[in-house]
């Protein structure tokens, strides 16, 4: 691995204080490439999203430090944009003004207002929604939804996108569409991306490494699996190859044999 990108250094996090207090993570240490795609996976309350959300600058760390291109990270920044499990689009506005409302906030004074347009919809084709830039969220489907909070982290050209389990709510067919579409944009943008996931196939499609978290209490990693798959992948040839075979069987026995801290 290259040279550490996005740094997070014997981080640690508590949740309220005295006897009432939970230590949620312990010790968390893990170096992130540019333009390397890491998942961390996990069992349900183990900390995945409290660590992205560390990331993000929406939770403080107790202890320890995030380090994203030497900078230290101390609250929410567009260099670091997340796209949720649930799309978060306001309903009033259309498809391009959701988009275009990140575009203003980040590049006001910096693009002129036809640019920041020009650029709304270059990401919006990024992720094949240009034909829907008009409707409402209510009129589209989850699946396009999700494209469309792509899209907006994307158009914030973030240093590292951080992706929270963003293909859960989501049908087999269109996880597996927006999988695919992931790929290929993170293939053409080389974006550094950070992703929580529960799901072992996903994490093991589209990944350079898969960050194994203990179960909480306390939780830390307690593993980290390389996956030896070249790029561009396709997921029907993959399914048949030994490394991804390899992959997929040791993060099954971590999660079901040796997760507890």
């Amino acid at each position: 691995m290259g040279k550490a990108y996005l740094s997070i250094e014997n981080l640690g996090v508590t949740f309220g204080h005295g006897p009432s207090a939970s230590e949620v993570l312990r010790g968390v240490e893990l170096r992130v490439a540019k333009g390397e795609f890491v998942s961390i996976i996990g069992h349900s309350g183990c900390g995945k999203s409290t660590l992205l959300n560390v990331v993000a600058g929406l939770v403080p760390a107790t202890i320890g430090a995030v380090i994203l291109d030497s900078e230290a990270v101390a609250a929410p920044g567009p260099e670091r944009a997340v796209v949720f499990q649930n799309h978060s689009l306001l309903p009033w506005l259309s498809v391009r003004e959701n988009v275009q409302l990140a575009v203003d906030k980040v590049f006001a004074g910096r693009k002129s207002a036809a640019e920041r347009r020009d650029w709304t919809l270059h990401n919006l084709d990024l992720v094949k929604m240009t034909h829907a830039r008009d409707k409402r969220p209510s009129e589209i489907s989850g699946g396009m939804k999700q494209r469309v909070g792509i899209a907006r982290a994307l158009a914030m050209q973030p240093k590292v996108l951080l992706l929270d389990e963003p293909f859960g709510a989501l049908d087999a067919l269109t996880r597996a569409h927006l999988q695919d579409s992931v790929m290929e944009i993170q293939a053409a943008l080389n974006n550094t991306v950070l992703m929580v996931t529960h799901d072992v196939d996903e994490a093991v499609l589209l990944s350079d490494r898969i960050v194994m978290m203990t179960n909480g209490p306390r939780a830390t990693i307690g593993e980290v699996r390389p996956v030896d798959l070249a790029r561009p992948r396709d997921r029907l040839a993959v399914a048949e190859n030994a490394s991804y075979v390899h992959a997929r069987a040791a993060v099954i026995e971590f999660l079901y044999t040796r997760r507890a801290a």
